[in-house]
């Protein structure tokens, strides 16, 4: 197949690709309208649903890369209604994720450390075992090599009286039996000690995680519901009818220009010639640590705008995405390169974590929630704000890689 690619014109090989691509999207649109009318086909609507917004961007990048050799007209007609199918149909998903990103976050960062390791009861003939640590050893030490949050935060959380926000789970009280613990006894005697009760979670982050987390799903499933309308109103439009159509004639025959002597590599190049741009234009120096202080001083700003450092690294996403899907067109059926892919993924994770912090900064602003709240909300934008930073470093490394290892 590959041979075969090489052998191929160049309007040829653009032909086969996006005929392709047409017929992926004809395909998923059928799967989604059948499991549309199934009450049980809510998983394969929604992968139905993904294919589709897969064979849009994937045509739609191909239109914009090697518009050259294509209709002007059609070309420029078919593409923006291609990027308003697919952001129409990515909402649901992205608000869906973007709730269990929050909500995983928050429960990682107010879950108590995991227990300390209890010793074994001595035997009748065993010497005493040496006396307990005090009370909060155990528990501080936890919570200081706990999470990614840094000690510090963890420490000024313990002063403002925190305790942690997960209650004990169900079955607490037969949870140290299962983990090996068993009840003290007094000496000289087989009564079991009855060991002190855990004292319920309190403090700050304690109460105000189970509220912003209230918070954000009720906000969050608010947006996907209007999401999920907004795509079926979009399937039943005569907007989406018509690309549609488009496509189907782009499944039979792809409206090319006369070039004979057209190439596919020079405009492929041009792709990753801006990308190439955009990538110097980052700040990777700063990228390379580990931990960024001066972006998180950024990322706390009381601007309510988008992050304006994150808008450069969203345009390299996007570039770098016309950059894989011109080398897919190019290599056909032969493998990418696996530092773009690891590129792609890290940049894929900063947006996510960007945008979910910029949900924790939206939640804080709603009026008159509880400080407890607003201080959980704070917690949780600053993690996702150090999760866009190890995106970054991820980005980098994988970046530098590439380049240092490329021809």
């Amino acid at each position: 197949m590959a041979q075969q690619h090489h052998e191929m014109t160049a309007g040829e090989v653009l032909s086969v690709h996006l005929q392709d691509q047409a017929t992926d999207f004809l395909r998923s649109l059928r799967l989604h309208r059948e499991s549309a009318t199934d009450a049980q086909g809510a998983e394969e609507s929604l992968a139905a649903a993904r294919a589709l917004r897969r064979a849009s961007r994937r045509i739609g990048a191909s239109l914009h890369t090697f518009r050259p050799l294509l209709d002007p007209d059609w070309t420029e007609s078919l593409r923006p209604e291609l990027a308003w199918l697919s952001g129409t149909l990515a909402r649901e998903h992205a608000y869906a994720a973007r709730l269990d990103r929050l909500l995983g976050a928050l429960h990682r960062l107010s879950s108590p450390p995991p227990p300390a390791p209890t010793a074994p009861l001595p035997g009748p003939s065993a010497p005493a075992s040496p006396p307990a640590a005090a009370p909060d050893a155990a528990p501080a030490a936890g919570r200081r090599s706990a999470g990614r949050v840094g000690p510090s935060l963890l420490e000024r959380s313990r002063e403002l009286g925190d305790g942690w926000a997960q209650p004990p789970a169900h079955g607490a009280g037969t949870a140290g039996v299962a983990q090996g613990a068993l009840p003290a006894q007094a000496p000289g005697s087989g009564t079991p000690q009855t060991a002190p009760a855990p004292k319920k979670p309190t403090g700050p982050l304690a109460i105000g995680a189970a509220k912003a987390a209230a918070l954000l799903e009720r906000q969050l499933t608010l947006a996907r519901t209007r999401a999920h309308s907004a795509a079926l109103q979009a399937f039943g439009s005569s907007r989406f009818h018509a690309v549609a159509d488009n496509v189907a004639v782009l499944a039979s025959e792809v409206p090319l220009r006369t070039a004979p002597d057209a190439d596919l590599k020079p405009l492929a190049a041009a792709a990753e010639s801006h990308l190439a741009e955009a990538v110097a234009a980052l700040p990777l120096v700063l990228a390379g640590h580990p931990y960024n202080a001066e972006a998180l001083v950024h990322g706390l700003a009381a601007d309510t705008a988008p992050e304006a450092q994150d808008a450069p690294w969203l345009k390299v996403r996007s570039l770098l995405r016309l950059h894989r899907y011109a080398q897919e067109v190019l290599l056909g059926d032969a493998p990418l390169d696996p530092r773009l892919v690891q590129a792609g993924q890290a940049l894929d994770l900063h947006r996510e974590a960007a945008e979910a912090a910029a949900a924790a900064a939206s939640a804080a602003r709603t009026p008159r929630i509880a400080p407890a709240t607003a201080y959980a909300l704070g917690v949780l934008h600053a993690d996702q704000r150090h999760e866009v930073e190890a995106a970054r470093f991820a980005f980098q490394r994988a970046w530098l890689r590439e380049a240092v290892t490329a021809p």
